[in-house]
């Protein structure tokens, strides 16, 4: 059995990674995992005896995360939480420009819409997963989901150009029409 130390010291770059996918932010993120990481120490007896540890922690990630957002939307200005980084010069080829085009548009989405978007397409959750992760039911799952990419596809389309072709973020929004593990 390895100690906490061990285990995170091998999988922190992954939840942190997963953490700045689903904040949007790195210092956020940061401070996610770090509290995570903090209360999964005090409780690594219990928490390493499950089948899935990391699946458990994932989902203390996106625990944290959702009450972050509740508890500083009480505390700070909602516009004042959304990223006011200044506009980056635009990139010749179009791909990092299309993927902070779909970062910009993730971080408008509330949060637990966001959080099923980025466990479905960062983590590859399915619906099942994703609704343990968010302990709400299956359906909720599908309806955020549904939501979630309406309003991508909506702030997509409305971002693109009239005259030229729709961006490939925009397409790749368009393009998830259906999630991967589809249940019935």
């Amino acid at each position: 059995m390895k100690t906490f130390a061990e285990w995170f010291g091998g999988e922190r770059l992954a939840l942190l990674r997963f953490a700045t996918a689903l904040c949007a932010d790195p210092g956020t993120a940061q401070e996610v995992v770090q509290e995570v990481a903090y209360r999964a120490s005090t409780r690594w007896p219990s928490i390493q005896r499950l089948e899935h540890p990391d699946a458990y922690l994932r989902r203390m990630v996106v625990n944290e995360y959702l009450s972050w957002r509740r508890k500083w939307g009480r505390l700070v200005p909602s516009s004042d939480l959304v990223d006011g980084r200044p506009e980056l010069e635009r990139d010749p080829t179009g791909n990092v420009d299309d993927r902070h085009q779909l970062q910009a548009e993730l971080r408008k989405l509330p949060p637990r819409q966001r959080a099923v978007i980025v466990l479905r397409f960062y983590e590859d959750l399915d619906d099942a997963e994703i609704a343990a992760a968010l302990h709400c039911p299956r359906g909720t799952v599908r309806s955020l989901h549904s939501r979630a990419l309406r309003r991508l596809r909506v702030e997509m389309a409305d971002a693109d150009s009239p005259v030229g072709p729709r961006t490939s973020a925009a397409r790749l929004v368009a393009g998830f029409d259906q999630p991967k593990h589809q249940e019935s």
